[in-house]
């Protein structure tokens, strides 16, 4: 009797593997696309593995962050820190966690709990993602800060991650770039180290001070600009920014904005806040004009 040739209905298929084996094969390849990930992408993007794999935004990010010698080369200095801040500010938290950046509990050391902090976040019905995130939390921290590198990279978002500063310090005021919600902020001013949120709705950032202000002269010990400086004031939910800056008779060596009832108002110190004398008030919404 002749053999069925082969691809015959008569042909007996090929059975499938047992279920065991097939489970086991499963995790064979788990564990070697996870060494993979390890040799190519350091500890943190094993760590970050399977949320990397449903965020393509934090995909592209880590690529780049982590191929900075090779696409410098490529592109150039300053479009590889344009992309790389245009990155950041369409990153989520989880994606520049993933980067290996410093968080608010630990800004020396990238993210020890990523098994916690790569789950969605828990937000109650009718509700929204909570702000100032710190420590071991679903949806990872709210503020990340690069110790390490030569951008020295402050990223900060606000509740809900609904606003997000994205401050590239990169070794002085000069070189100090700022984007918020990925429009660039300040360029044509010397930025100091840091800046943070106000009423989650104003980024707030101290800038160089006027050079003839007869007080003008070298500032504290470790200080980044001059004795006395200005304030710059981003309103995230109008896109607009303002730079207030001293009189001859106004001393502010470390300006504070406070909002209240509608209203602006900017102390010299922490001293003036306290004691609630201001040298500037302005509204926060002002009247359309006409």
């Amino acid at each position: 009797m002749a053999e069925p040739e082969s691809g015959s209905p008569d042909e007996a298929p090929e059975p499938p593997p047992p279920a065991d084996a097939a489970s086991a094969a499963a995790v064979a390849a788990e564990r070697a696309a996870h060494r993979r990930v390890a040799e190519r992408w350091g500890c943190s993007g094993a760590e970050w593995h399977q949320w990397l794999a449903r965020s393509p935004a934090g995909a592209d990010l880590l690529h780049w962050w982590s191929d900075e010698a090779d696409l410098t080369a490529l592109v150039g200095e300053h479009r590889y820190v344009e992309r790389l801040a245009e990155l950041l500010s369409q990153a989520a938290p989880r994606d520049v966690a993933a980067m290996g950046l410093g968080c608010s509990r630990d800004v020396e050391r990238s993210c020890r709990f990523a098994e916690t902090c790569s789950l969605d976040p828990v937000v109650p019905p009718g509700g929204k993602i909570a702000g100032h995130r710190n420590g071991a939390v679903p949806g990872a921290c709210t503020s990340f800060i690069d110790c390490w590198s030569r951008h020295e990279i402050d990223v900060t978002f606000t509740a809900g991650d609904r606003h997000r500063s994205v401050l590239l310090f990169r070794g002085g005021p000069s070189e100090a770039r700022l984007w918020v919600d990925g429009v660039r902020v300040g360029e044509d001013e010397l930025l100091d180290k840091g800046g943070h949120w106000v009423e989650e709705r104003f980024f707030v950032i101290q800038v160089e001070g006027p050079e003839d202000h007869p007080r003008q002269g070298l500032g504290h010990i470790g200080a980044q600009l001059y004795a006395i400086v200005s304030l710059l004031v981003h309103d995230a939910e109008r896109h607009t920014t303002r730079v207030f800056v001293p009189d001859h008779t106004e001393h502010w060596t470390d300006p504070v904005l406070r909002v209240r009832n509608g209203t602006g108002y900017v102390y010299a110190t922490p001293e003036a806040d306290a004691a609630d004398t201001p040298d500037r008030e302005f509204p926060v919404d002002p009247a359309p004009a006409g």
